[in-house]
């Protein structure tokens, strides 16, 4: 299949979710992950109608930013606090921010740019131990803690649920965090809009968009199978 028809496939299913979760099409962000994948796929997907593309590694935004058509980009991989310096005026949401060090560092950067650097807590929500993120019960202290922050701020939340062929579990998940993000909603923290929930990808979005994901992250399914070599 061609990128074009992926992409097709893709926005036919995250339509169609959206529709059983009483949403629309527009509702939903499509953030297309490029990792590994040259920039010619990536121009021919912003071609294509892509308007968001996510990146795993914050050296391949440096690398391929000024080769690649306008775009929004997302930093929705681990990210190391000696990296943020390559990013920051480059993307315009950091989906995996897991510790107030690392929050620290983006404000640090943000305030050399003069800028202001929209985020996402990253939480663990099925408490794997091989999954970066912040615990459900550690999410509060990063809220507290973003409200002294003066150019980061907090948009809402990102999950990755674990690779599993049981929806039921993954459904468990996306619903926990999703009365999470609801109770955030609810307490209204200084500096803190929950406007995004990041959850879904290739294999599992439209389970996501069905408990409530208003963003997903989808790669293979538009792009095919990775080549690591590129890694």
């Amino acid at each position: 299949m061609s990128i074009k028809e992926r992409l097709e496939d893709v926005e036919r299913r995250i339509t169609e979710a959206a529709q059983k979760s009483g949403r629309k099409r527009e509702d939903i962000t499509l953030v297309a992950v490029t990792k590994t994948h040259p920039v010619d796929m990536m121009n021919e997907a912003i071609k294509l109608g892509v308007t968001d593309i996510g990146e795993n590694r914050p050296q391949a935004v440096r690398d391929k930013f000024n080769d690649v058509l306008p775009v929004k980009w997302h930093l929705i991989g681990q990210l190391q606090i000696n990296k943020v310096k390559y990013i920051i005026d480059k993307v315009c949401l950091i989906h995996s921010v897991d510790s107030i060090k690392l929050m620290d560092e983006i404000e640090r950067q943000a305030i050399k740019h003069d800028l202001v650097m929209d985020i996402l807590i990253e939480v663990n929500i099925s408490g794997e131990e091989s999954k970066s993120g912040v615990s459900k019960d550690e999410v509060w202290d990063l809220l507290e803690y973003a409200g002294q922050l003066t150019h980061v701020k907090v948009k809402g939340l990102m999950t990755v649920a674990p690779k599993t062929d049981n929806s039921v579990t993954n459904t468990l998940h996306f619903d926990n965090i999703r009365q999470l993000f609801l109770d955030i909603k609810q307490k209204k923290y200084d500096n803190v809009n929950m406007l995004y929930l990041s959850m879904g990808m290739s294999g599992d979005f439209e389970t996501a968009i069905e408990c409530g994901s208003n963003m997903v992250r989808v790669g293979s399914a538009i792009f095919g199978a990775r080549d690591y070599s590129q890694n």
